[in-house]
C-alpha cells in the first residue's frame, strides 16, 4: 500500500491518523503542495486534481478522503479476522460526523489567516510552476491550464471577505456542535475513539498552527480538555506532533520556505 501525502495537508493527516490507529503498514511518499510537487507530471497523470492524499493498494487507487479511511477500516477488520460487512464497522452516527466534518473546506480559512506577503509569494511561485510543467508536458496542457485558472480564481475570492465569513460560520457550527457532544461523552461519538475523532483532530491542529487556539478551542472548555487528551495519542505524535509541535513547527515551515525561495531565485520551477 502506498500513500502520497504531506504533513501540510489536512486530508493527508486524517488518512495517516487512520493508518496509524488501525496499525496498517504502508509506504509513504511526501508530495509537498506548497512547493508544487503535486504538479509534477508523474503524479499529475495519476491525479489531475493534484489534491492530496492519494491512496493506492494494487490496482485500487482512491482520492476521496472518507472513502480511503473507510477502506482502511475494512482492511483492518479483515486482517483481524472479521468481514467487510461486519457490524463492528463504524456506526451511522460516526459516518454522519465524518461527512459533517469533511464538508468544511479549510482552504480559504487557512489562506485568509496567513500573512499576505507570504501567501502572495507562494501563489505566484505555484503559478510559475504550473506554466513550467505545461511547457514540459504539452499532452497535459489542458489539465494544467485548468489548475492555473483555479489559482487565479482563488486569488479573486481572497479579495472577498464574505468568503472568509462563510467559512468561519461553517467552522463555528461544527465546533459548537462538537462542544455539546464532548460535554456528554469522552469522544465525539461515545466513550471510544472513532473515525469521527480521526477526522476532527486535524482541524484542531490547524487552528493551533494558525495561532487561533485561544479563539476557537480555549473558549470551549470541553474541546480544550479533549484537545489536551488526544495530543497524547501515539498516532497524533507521529502524524502531526513531530512536524508542528513546539520548535518542530518552525523547522517544518522554514524548510519549505527556503526551498521556495531558492527555486525562485534560480528560476527553477
Amino acid at each position: 500500500m502506498q500513500l502520497y501525502h504531506h504533513p501540510y495537508s489536512l486530508d493527508s493527516q486524517k488518512v495517516r491518523l487512520a493508518l496509524e490507529e488501525k496499525n496498517i503498514d504502508y509506504t509513504s511518499f511526501h508530495v509537498n503542495p506548497v512547493t508544487g510537487k503535486n504538479f509534477d507530471s508523474n503524479f499529475f497523470r495519476m491525479n489531475p486534481s493534484a489534491k492530496l492524499p492519494v491512496f493506492q493498494n494494487g490496482s485500487v487507487i482512491l482520492y476521496n478522503t472518507i472513502e480511503i479511511i473507510q477502506y482502511i477500516e475494512r482492511i483492518a477488520l479483515v486482517s483481524s479476522g472479521g468481514y467487510r460487512d461486519d457490524p463492528t464497522l463504524s456506526s451511522r452516527e460516526v459516518v454522519e460526523w465524518m461527512h459533517k466534518i469533511q464538508q468544511w473546506n479549510p482552504k480559504f480559512f487557512t489562506l485568509f489567516h496567513l500573512p499576505v506577503k507570504y501567501r502572495l509569494y507562494v501563489s505566484k511561485f505555484l503559478r510559475r510552476v504550473l506554466i513550467a510543467r505545461m511547457a514540459e508536458s504539452p499532452e497535459l496542457a489542458s489539465a494544467y491550464h485548468r489548475k492555473l485558472r483555479e489559482a487565479y480564481e482563488t486569488e479573486d475570492k481572497m479579495q472577498d471577505v464574505e468568503v472568509l465569513r462563510q467559512s468561519e460560520d461553517h467552522l463555528k457550527r461544527i465546533l459548537d456542535e462538537a462542544e455539546i457532544k464532548l460535554g456528554e461523552t469522552t469522544y465525539l461519538v461515545g466513550d471510544e475513539f472513532t473515525l469521527a475523532d480521526i477526522m476532527f483532530i486535524p482541524i484542531l491542529s490547524r487552528l493551533v498552527l494558525l495561532n487561533l487556539k485561544e479563539k476557537y478551542i480555549n473558549t470551549r472548555p470541553n474541546m480544550a480538555e479533549y484537545w489536551n487528551m488526544v495530543q497524547q495519542r501515539p498516532s497524533y505524535k507521529k502524524v502531526i506532533g513531530q512536524y508542528f509541535r513546539g520548535w518542530r513547527r518552525q523547522r517544518t515551515l522554514l524548510k519549505t520556505w527556503c526551498y521556495v525561495q531558492i527555486r525562485r531565485l534560480l528560476r527553477r520551477y
